[in-house]
């Protein structure tokens, strides 16, 4: 059991001014990462800044096996996020990051490993919490401990746990892949729906109503607590239910906002991005309901509007820009009303188009659907490994000798 200080060498991040760093590439200037660039699968280099090369010093050059860290951020989430670097890269990283770069008593593909596990993250959690940033300091990272078996081990260790990484990562493009398939679909069917000339307003083939109020006065009498979706439940045609609150509810209430299968819900606004952002609703929980800050579009006639066809066609870029150009916008908040939304021009191609569009669209779900389960099988076999192989016990049945 070694600490990480004794076996890794601390980098300070570059420090510059507002003044010094430009969005673009230019001479005499270097790339710099952020804690943005620090992402799941590893770093990313898009989004750069660039500093004069005068500002970093040499070993402020990230090289192949750095591990970069995120010291800085006012989200706990996001101090202490990690990326080891796939190779050498001719920049630095800024003063909110610190690398740390491996010696050569560690593989530095094991080294790399032990910032993506559980008791990391944990660790992370429990020492950088501040008033108001949460900080890493140098004695955070630097008095970690790590379990240091033989060189030949710690390969062998790496090497298993890079191969189910790289399934999981072969998984995940061919999710992202299928999404662009899923696009394409759309766009050959319906790519000019703008010069599409007999429209209907949306309010003609649906219902629409807004969602129960959090802040309301609790009515009186019989109550239940049941599930109610929020604004950041409701992600572009899919949705995110890692956290879903409850609210007491009266009868009358869960009559009137409970949800029904391929109910379409809409965001009134926000940010831009989350102008009129949608999904349809597909029954994941026995009983939900949902705020008021989401539209709930019901199509009351199904030979007119098939809910799929509905929903991609007011996700689409033809949908965003009806909303932007019709919503009622402050700094940097935009918002749509019910009427705006029932106004929507809906263009309606013939109903056999649209189930034919479905069809296609449900076939190439289902295959992302057995992606993300085998993917989920990765996760937790991953999850398995990284434990056991920082505890000791990955080889515990069979303990190869170096020789072998």
């Amino acid at each position: 059991m070694v600490r990480i200080g004794d076996v890794s060498e601390q980098i300070r991040g570059v420090t510059y001014g507002k003044a010094d760093a430009t969005s673009k590439s230019t001479p005499g200037y270097l790339p710099i990462l952020r804690a943005g660039n620090i992402g799941e699968s590893g770093i990313t280099f898009d989004d750069l800044v660039y500093v004069p090369s005068a500002k970093v010093a040499e070993r402020q050059l990230i090289r192949q096996g750095d591990v970069l860290i995120a010291a800085s951020s006012g989200s706990l989430s996001a101090v202490g996020k990690a990326a080891q670097a796939a190779e050498d890269f001719a920049g630095a990283f800024g003063a909110f990051c610190k690398v740390l770069r491996p010696c050569e008593r560690v593989d530095a593909r094991y080294f790399g490993h032990f910032f993506r596990t559980a008791s990391y993250r944990r660790h992370v959690a429990n020492v950088a919490a501040g008033a108001n940033i949460n900080n890493l300091r140098n004695e955070h990272l630097d008095g970690l401990i790590l379990r240091l078996p033989s060189f030949m081990e710690q390969k062998r260790i790496a090497a298993v746990l890079d191969q189910v990484d790289t399934v999981r990562a072969k998984r995940r493009e061919a999710i992202v892949l299928l999404d662009d398939l899923a696009r394409s679909i759309y766009f050959n069917m319906f790519g000019n729906l703008v010069e599409v000339a007999e429209k209907v307003p949306l309010s003609s083939v649906a219902n629409i109503a807004s969602g129960i109020t959090k802040g309301r006065k609790e009515p009186i009498g019989e109550l239940q607590n049941v599930p109610y979706l929020a604004v950041v439940n409701v992600q572009d045609r899919k949705l995110n239910l890692s956290t879903v609150k409850e609210i007491s509810v009266s009868v009358a209430e869960l009559e009137r906002f409970r949800l029904q299968s391929e109910d379409l819900l809409l965001t009134e606004g926000g940010d831009p991005d989350k102008l009129g952002r949608g999904t349809l609703w597909r029954g994941e929980l026995p009983v939900c309901i949902h705020q008021n800050h989401l539209f709930r579009v019901r199509v009351m006639d199904r030979e007119d509007v098939d809910p799929v066809y509905l929903n991609w066609v007011i996700s689409s870029n033809y949908g965003k820009n009806y909303f932007l150009r019709t919503a009622k916008q402050t700094t940097g908040i935009a918002s749509i009303n019910k009427s705006q939304l029932g106004a929507f021009p809906l263009p309606m191609p013939p109903l056999v188009q649209q189930r034919e569009f479905r069809a296609r669209i449900e076939r190439v779900e289902a295959h992302q659907q057995a992606h993300r389960i085998h993917l989920a099988a990765l996760d937790e076999l991953f999850t398995s490994l990284q434990r056991r192989a920082f505890s000791g016990t990955l080889w515990e049945s069979e303990a190869p000798s170096d020789a072998a």
